[in-house]
């Protein structure tokens, strides 16, 4: 179940201490209040309309609603402002009209920093960004993103040192000559192991100091949960922020370090132009689950409208097979959208406050 993204905007998780990347991870910003009901289905309107157009004069709190987003790169380039334009277009026609703007942030702390102000009032991060943004701006996680069906996704540890720590065990090669150890991908059936920590043995093997091509501060994937299996194990290393998990890849693929973590598979984020890459880093360990970005709204919204957007968003989502050509596939890699799971969310509230006590 590989997630090859090739996203225009970064999977991470805004940590506020970045936003938390993941948001990244990849998002995860939030408060334990959150009721269920405040994702509870939305009952049509005697107008008849479907989805959200029926609930259009119901959201009377804001004027407009704008959604904050973060660029892959330091501005947003024309084909991104395309796609997050067409996806702020689709969601107005769910909600019947109502005015969907979008707002591009330098950071994801930015996007956080907007729905503190009233500038932003639904924003899409990592799960460690809507933790933070749930924590810092009052905001409500509403959904949860599916990629190949899942609502989960996991840290791979990488190394271009496979004699080191693949442990009794050869490397075994997926369909597409993607490189496994130490059980993640079983040789006889070619399925991977489910999702949750592997390979730990192997990290313990990682001696004190070393280098490690970390995503950044922010991401869950890239940072908040590997350190933080790390931490479990006693082991201390050097962190080292590569900027993004394409670049963290790239990194390791370099030599210039030994081992790195990313979102599983960033390498075939690469594989276009360097086509060893699955060869040459070896997957040996994972980190997880996590639970997927997913969208937070603002304090602005009462429980009544959160319910309406949520219907709106499920309108065009819920489906769960979007592909390119899908405005929100386009802007984030999203096959579909479910509410958001507050006991999913719940492993990386508690990893943000784990952070956040050190």
């Amino acid at each position: 179940m590989r997630m090859n993204t090739k996203s225009a905007f970064a999977l991470a998780s805004v940590l506020t201490l970045s936003l938390a990347a993941c948001a990244g991870d990849q998002d995860d910003v939030t408060g334990d209040d959150t009721d269920d009901d405040d994702v509870a289905d939305v009952e049509d309107t005697d107008n008849g309309a479907d989805g959200g157009e029926d609930a259009t004069g119901e959201i009377e709190s804001v004027d407009s609603i704008t959604i904050g987003l973060v660029p892959a790169t330091d501005s947003a380039t024309e084909a991104e402002e395309e796609n997050a334009q067409s996806l702020a277009d689709q969601l107005s026609e769910s909600l019947g009209g109502f005015d969907v703007d979008i707002f591009f942030a330098d950071s994801y702390l930015g996007v956080i920093q907007g729905m503190q102000s009233g500038d932003v009032q639904l924003l899409m991060s990592g799960p460690v960004g809507m933790i933070q943004a749930e924590d810092e701006a009052g905001g409500t996680p509403i959904l949860q993103s599916l990629r190949y069906g899942a609502d989960t996704y996991v840290t791979q540890w990488f190394t271009n040192d496979p004699d080191t720590y693949c442990l009794d065990d050869e490397p075994v090669a997926d369909e597409d000559g993607f490189l496994f150890c130490n059980g993640i991908l079983d040789e006889e059936t070619g399925e991977l192991a489910d999702y949750g920590p592997m390979g730990e043995d192997a990290l313990e093997l990682i001696d004190e100091g070393t280098s490690v091509a970390f995503v950044e501060e922010g991401s869950a994937s890239g940072f908040y949960f590997p350190q933080t299996q790390l931490n479990e194990l006693g082991v201390e290393v050097d962190a080292q922020f590569a900027g993004g998990h394409d670049q963290a890849v790239e990194a390791v693929y370099n030599d210039e370090f030994t081992i790195g973590t990313s979102f599983d598979d960033a390498r075939a984020n690469i594989v276009d132009d360097n086509p060893d890459v699955g060869e040459e880093l070896v997957v040996f360990a994972w980190a997880g689950p996590i639970p997927n970005d997913g969208i937070v709204a603002s304090d602005e919204f009462t429980d009544e409208e959160l319910d309406i957007l949520v219907d709106a968003w499920l309108s065009f989502a819920e489906s769960g097979d979007l592909d390119e050509g899908d405005p929100l596939y386009d802007v984030y890699e999203i096959n579909g959208l479910v509410p958001a799971d507050e006991e999913a969310l719940d492993v990386a509230r508690q990893v943000y406050n784990d952070f956040g006590d050190q």
